[in-house]
């Protein structure tokens, strides 16, 4: 939905419909992928985060970072590993993540966000006990193991609950949350946690009308490769059974389909590389 000055007018006539229903609604918004790193996409997600603020609607911005996480590792020295798909994250990676994710990254969104007009305020899940988390538990087994093995992969988390009050006072003061995936156990230790999974769980607790999830695909893809839209939950899990939905998409579906099951009214799967 980015615009140029001298087409707003227009696009906002022709969304007018689409902007009263959704006036004064809660939209999440998981902004990660190439949408981040590229400045071209990074300025066209600002305007359409404070455009979408303008006209009535209440943004919250939940991002990611691994990108930028994985190139400040490598310039001190470290190594990543992933095991499953989750980073191994020992106290001295998460020193970087927070870093990374809650001093850089975070900051550097809300910046332009600001520069482009609105008023956008960064979070980690640790201010005001926003996302309590509790370790993941991981685990392995192969045919020859009688049970699970438990994996430790350090200060990975998940969602134990949210605490919405911080985001609702933003929004009565007309601010815009930009928050980083960054959860706070019950020992007071933090934890990386999944930028999807943090988005989900917040968009239900705060009855979003509407869950974005930026990516680097265009969506979900028939076995034609063909895009499918207006899915509802069981259309979804006739696809994942079928074998249409697998792989690197099933994670972002089981979070959306968590998302709805949870109350929020429509998840959209959008492509990030698009302007």
């Amino acid at each position: 939905m980015s615009y140029a000055p001298n087409i707003t007018a227009e696009v906002l006539m022709e969304a007018l419909p689409y902007i009263q229903r959704l006036f004064d609604k809660t939209i999440v918004i998981k902004f990660g992928g190439n949408a981040m790193i590229d400045e071209a996409l990074q300025d066209a997600f600002a305007r359409d985060i404070v455009l979408l603020k303008q006209v009535g609607l209440n943004p919250v911005v939940v991002h990611g970072g691994g990108p930028q996480i994985n190139q400040m590792l490598e310039k001190l020295g470290k190594q990543g590993e992933f095991i499953q798909g989750m980073r191994v994250t020992d106290r001295e990676t998460m020193d970087v993540v927070q870093m990374v994710l809650g001093g850089l990254v975070n900051k550097d969104i809300v910046a332009l966000i600001n520069r482009h007009g609105g008023r956008a305020v960064g979070l980690t899940g640790r201010d005001a006990g926003l996302v309590r988390a509790r370790k993941l538990k991981m685990t392995h087994q192969t045919e020859a193991m009688l049970e699970p093995e438990l994996i430790d992969i350090g200060h990975v988390g998940e969602v134990a609950s949210i605490d919405p009050s911080i985001l609702k006072v933003l929004e009565k003061k007309d601010f815009i949350p930009v928050i980083a995936p960054i959860g706070v156990g019950e020992d007071g230790e933090a934890y990386n946690i999944n930028a999807d999974v943090v988005a989900s769980k917040i968009a239900q607790v705060l009855g979003a009308e509407k869950l974005l999830l930026l990516t680097n695909t265009s969506g979900v893809l028939d076995k034609e490769g063909k895009l499918l839209t207006g899915l509802s939950a069981r259309d979804v899990e006739a696809l994942i059974e079928n074998g249409t939905i697998y792989g690197g998409m099933l994670p972002k579906i089981d979070f959306a389909l968590d998302a709805v099951r949870g109350g929020v009214k429509t998840v959209q799967i959008i492509d990030g590389r698009v302007p």
